[in-house]
Formats: structure tokens, sequence, C-alpha cells
């Protein structure tokens, strides 16, 4: 009868402790939005966890939660996710913030309770930060692990690629239920994951499809993990993904259970087959093809429905905030996000794509969010940005002259710029009418919200 007691005693507390967490969260939250202190993305979500350590994993407990995570395409393959469910009537929460550490995590699943304290959501789409996996997948229990790349990303935080390979590896092993979902073009992924027990689907693409200026020269994992023989590639999308096997030990790429193939660009966006289905993505970056096979793959993996995916895929708008378009005093703005070598890479190969005159603006910052470490830059192949018809190319930032500098050693001429919005001004009314912006995380916001408050408005005269 004691023991009987007790226990009934402890699971009282422990809803009591469940309530207290989640009606501070909103209270702090409320008072955040109200103050305007910020977007409390995240400390209401660590003040839930400072009272209820467990309140996490009693959330996620009620709904079916599939994860997002690696080096690139975690947002845009997160909210296609979101949006597909949606699409077929599905009530999903997600951390569309962006807040992709635990406290972020945690505050989108307690702001989204009912006033029962409970969650009502079918499925949760969450984006979870790759070096951020060991600490929140066992407490997210989830279904499905969607795993997109792994390449160099914010060195003074995550080191090198095999400490986040390794760090993801210990993470899986604490979540041995979720099915995973792998992009096997990436042979670091590939091989860091091929001794786990989990169900495993993967996914790739099977034949060549990025440009020169896309797959540069830079690689991780070029040698094999399991020999150290240095791997063969039949041909590289970028980065290290591609079609590849080891000359030495005979390991190399699996099938792909879900490949994407017949791929051509026609309409404004690519068109291309994932088995017998035919999907228009209206985008013109080929790498968004990689998000939106990753998010078939997931699906499948997840046991989710993926009834009129192809009409969400079709409706799904790609920029996400990240490759937004703006037009002021006639002059049309493209913003482009990019934190690491491959996904600058990937921004020079659009700006490539694009046959007219142009203004470029490199945004380089070096807040916490960005990573302090922007020796990164000089993994870039600057070379291709004198092939994109520049007429002016003009760095920012608190790094402007870490850009500058490396620009300059590849005999590209580059202005400095201390006022951004005055660059931005001046270059909507007497530049090429053509701007394209480059920046990393915390140039992001400010960007946009200063575009928006343009948008419409003469001359930005309010800036």
């Amino acid at each position: 009868m004691m023991s009987w007691n007790l226990w009934r005693k402890g699971l009282y507390m422990m809803k009591i402790r469940s309530w207290l967490a989640i009606c501070c969260a909103k209270c702090l939250h409320t008072a955040i939005q109200r103050l305007h202190l910020g977007s409390g993305a995240s400390l209401p979500g660590k003040a839930a966890l400072w009272i209820d350590p467990n309140i996490l994993s009693h959330l996620s407990g009620m709904t079916k939660t599939i994860v997002v995570t690696g080096t690139n395409g975690k947002t845009t393959t997160t909210s296609l996710l979101t949006h597909i469910l949606r699409s077929q009537g599905k009530s999903v929460l997600t951390n569309q913030t962006g807040a992709n550490l635990l406290g972020g995590i945690a505050a989108a699943f307690v702001l989204q309770t009912g006033k029962d304290g409970r969650l009502h959501a079918e499925y949760a789409c969450i984006e979870v930060d790759e070096f951020a996996a060991l600490q929140t997948l066992p407490q997210l229990n989830p279904s499905c692990i969607l795993l997109t790349n792994i390449s160099r990303d914010q060195l003074d935080r995550f080191g090198e690629v095999d400490v986040t390979c390794r760090r993801i590896q210990q993470a899986i092993v604490k979540v041995p239920a979720a099915a995973l979902a792998v992009n096997c073009d990436d042979a670091l992924l590939t091989a860091a994951l091929s001794q786990c027990r989990n169900r495993m689907v993967t996914y790739g693409i099977n034949e060549p499809l990025f440009d020169e200026s896309a797959r540069s020269e830079i690689r991780e994992g070029v040698f094999c993990q399991f020999c150290g023989q240095r791997l063969a590639y039949d041909f590289f999308h970028y980065g290290q993904l591609g079609i590849y096997h080891c000359p030495g030990c005979g390991w190399g790429r699996p099938e792909a259970e879900y490949a994407a193939q017949n791929i051509h660009f026609q309409n404004g966006g690519y068109t291309f087959k994932i088995g017998s289905m035919v999907l228009h993505a209206c985008t013109n970056a080929p790498y968004h093809i990689y998000n939106t096979l990753s998010a078939y793959a997931a699906l499948q993996a997840a046991g989710a429905p993926v009834d009129g995916f192809a009409g969400a895929v079709n409706s799904f708008c790609y920029a996400n905030n990240r490759e937004g378009q703006y037009h002021i005093n006639g002059a049309c703005i493209q913003l482009h996000l990019a934190k690491n070598p491959v996904g600058f890479q990937q921004k020079l190969s659009l700006l490539r794509r694009d046959p007219q005159p142009k203004d470029v603006l490199l945004l380089i910052n070096d807040y916490a969010q960005d990573g302090r470490d922007v020796s990164w830059l000089w993994d870039v192949d600057f070379q291709y940005l004198s092939g994109v018809k520049a007429v002016t190319i003009t760095a920012g930032g608190t790094r402007r002259y870490d850009m500058g500098l490396r620009l300059k050693y590849e005999d590209i001429l580059c202005t400095i710029s201390e006022d951004i919005p005055e660059t931005i001004q001046s270059l909507t009314l007497h530049g090429t009418k053509n701007l394209h912006i480059i920046m990393n995380y915390t140039n992001l916001q400010p960007v946009n919200a200063l575009l928006q408050k343009w948008q419409g408005n003469p001359k930005g005269a309010d800036k």
C-alpha cells in the first residue's frame, strides 16, 4: 500500500511540475512579445526545462515526431515536411523560427499545448542542430530522423566533421526505435551510420546535375572510413556528395531506395521523377531537389501519408525567407543565405545562372550564431565570382575586411561598406537594378526586416 501511495504522489507531483512549466513558459513568452524584447523563440523553453527537466520527453510522447538534422537543408526541408502534412489536413507543430537547440525545441512544444496542458498535434516536424542532437534526440524520441549531409560549419563550435559524425553516431544509439532516412550520396554520413541497428532507408541522386561552380574542390571525407584509401568517384554533385566507391576494400555508395531521376530545368523550376511520380519544384536552385527527395524519404520512413505529395511540392515556396526577393526603387533584390563553404559555393553557382549584369553584396558577420571562426572563407572557390557579370562587388558586416582580403587574393576588386542600409539604398537607386545579397545568419533577419520596410516605399527614405 505504501509503494502505491508513493507512486500516486509522484505522478501527481509530475503533473503539477509539468503544468507549472507550461504556464510559466507561456507567461514569459507573452511578456517578451508585448515588451518587444525579441521573438521569444528559446527563453520560454529554457524556463520550462528549468522547472521540469522532463517536459520535452513528456510532451513529445503525445505526437509522432520527425526530426531533421545535418549541416545544410534543415530549415527548408522541415518547412517542406510541415507544408506537405498540413496540405493533407494533418495538424503539425514545428520550430518554424529555426530555433533548433534544446531551448528552442522545448519552446515549440510547450507553446503549442492546449488549456489542458496537452498537445493535440498529430505530427511534430522538428529541425535539430546536428551538434545538439546528442542532448536532444533522446528527449524527443522521434519516429524518424532525416539526415541531410555533413560538412564543415561553425568551426569554433563543431570542430572538424569527424567530431560531428561521432556525436550523431552517439545520438542515434540512444534512439534505437527511430527509423532513419539517410542521404547515401554523402560518403561521410553513410560510413558513420553503416553499423547502426536502426531501420534505415536511403535516398540520392543517380545522375550528374550540378555545374562546375557548384561542385568546386570542396571535399570532406575523401578517404575510405574503413581502409583509408582515397575514394573514387564516378561523379560529384557538390562537396563530397556523389557516386563513390573505395578501390581498396570495395565499400561504396549503396543503391538509393528513393532516387531523383530524369531531372530537367523548365518553366522556372526543376521537373524530376521519384519512382513513377513526376514532381515540379518551383525553384531555380538544384540543391532543393535534395530537400524534396529527402522529405519524401522521411515520410516513407515514418509511415506518414504521401498522398498529394506532388501537388504540395508544386505549391511550396522554397525561399523560406532565406532566398527572398524584393523590388525596391525599380531594382530586383535577391537574398541568399550562406553559412559554410559548401553552401556559399551553391550561391555562387546561382549567381552564374543569372545572365544579367548585377551588383553583389557579401555580408559576413562573426557573432555566436554565425561562428566566430571565419577561416572557412578561404575554402570557397571565389574564382567563380569573376564570371558572374558583377558590375560591383561590395563587402559588409563585422568581417568585411576578411571578405575583402579573401577576394584580393583572387584578384577580384571589392569595395568595403560600413553602412549596409546606405549601400543597399545606393545600389537600388544607381546600380544595375539587379542586386544579389549573400549573407550569413545574423545578417538575415535585419536585412529582411529592412527590405520589408522599404518594399513599396520610394527611395527607402525612412531608413
